[in-house]
């Protein structure tokens, strides 16, 4: 069945619409009203996140809607650009070429296109064993030994986060669960929804009355607060959509539960590495946003942990 006949798919996508709307009216009614300069900065940054929004929300439903060669080809391209993003900022050299053009022209394609053929037993070990065995000889080949372990380990980092980690979004497409068959794309729904409004939410806690922060010399604008608030929003969020997964309401908050923690810690530690890079963001393509990989940190823990929850429970 194709996504476009799944009428629960196309009313979500429907209320996101909507949801970007009235978000869009509310910035446009700030943006008449306010005057301090600080409350100018924050809607102007509120603004420009939600045209943001419109993109990637758009982009998001053509590709789960047309089914799963567009999911597919979506975070292929994705993961393409946030390997780009990272490799930028990243201690690597002209010596590195020759890794780095297999890397984007090899591994990443290949990745995506077991998952397009839900090849599971070869997708869950291509690249933590055959790419890091493969792009590692690479590097030796290439004769330079200074900084040989930062540069190997930057590459290989950059292909288990960026790659890797973002190909079991759309491999949720590939699961066989009993009685379900035939609307993963719903289930792809659930996981980016509840892991980029819980990214909302903490930000919106985290302003209204973010006063302690967790780690303030990685990311200080993440507070104790925006994380609790966030968390409990993002899985009654989750538990509320129950009905579009194969879960009960309580599996689907658990679930919830668990996308929210690893999405967070996801962030977290994406934001180490810009600083240990000395950089605010890890590129400038989505106004407001910064780069590719600044939108999907989240996702990077979480979805191969709720790929493999589901999976093993369903």
């Amino acid at each position: 069945m194709s996504s476009f006949d799944d009428r629960e798919l196309l009313w979500l996508l429907a209320g996101v619409a909507a949801l970007l709307l009235t978000a869009t009216a509310a910035g446009q009614v700030l943006d008449r009203v306010v005057a301090t300069p600080s409350g100018r900065e924050t809607v102007d940054n509120v603004n420009a996140r939600v045209r943001a929004w419109w993109v990637m929300s758009i982009a998001f439903a053509i590709a789960v809607a047309s089914g799963g060669v567009g999911s597919v080809v979506l975070f292929a391209v994705i993961s393409l650009l946030a390997l780009r993003e990272f490799v930028t900022l990243s201690p690597t050299g002209r010596i590195d070429h020759g890794a780095l053009v297999w890397s984007f022209f090899l591994v990443t394609p290949l990745q995506y296109v077991l998952v397009g053929i839900h090849w599971y037993g070869f997708f869950s070990i291509m690249i933590p064993v055959y790419a890091f065995l493969f792009v590692t000889t690479r590097l030796v080949l290439a004769g330079e030994t200074a900084h040989f372990l930062e540069r190997a380990a930057t590459i290989q980092w950059g292909l288990m986060t960026c790659v890797y980690c973002i190909s079991y979004a759309p491999a949720l497409l590939l699961l066989d669960i009993e009685g379900y068959e035939g609307e993963n794309a719903k289930l792809l729904f659930f996981l980016v929804v509840v892991v980029q409004l819980s990214d909302v939410f903490q930000y919106v806690w985290g302003k209204l009355i973010g006063r302690h922060p967790i780690a303030p010399a990685i990311s200080p604008k993440k507070t104790w607060e925006g994380f609790l608030g966030g968390i409990v929003c993002a899985v009654l969020l989750g538990t509320s959509l129950w009905w579009i997964t194969p879960f009960n309401p309580w599996q689907a908050a658990l679930m919830s539960l668990a996308i929210t923690l690893m999405g967070f810690a996801g962030g977290l530690v994406m934001s180490a590495v810009k600083r240990d890079r000395g950089v605010k963001d890890y590129g400038s393509l989505l106004e407001g946003h910064g780069g590719i990989l600044d939108r999907v940190d989240s996702l990077l823990f979480a979805a191969p942990v709720f790929f493999h929850l589901t999976r093993f429970f369903f």
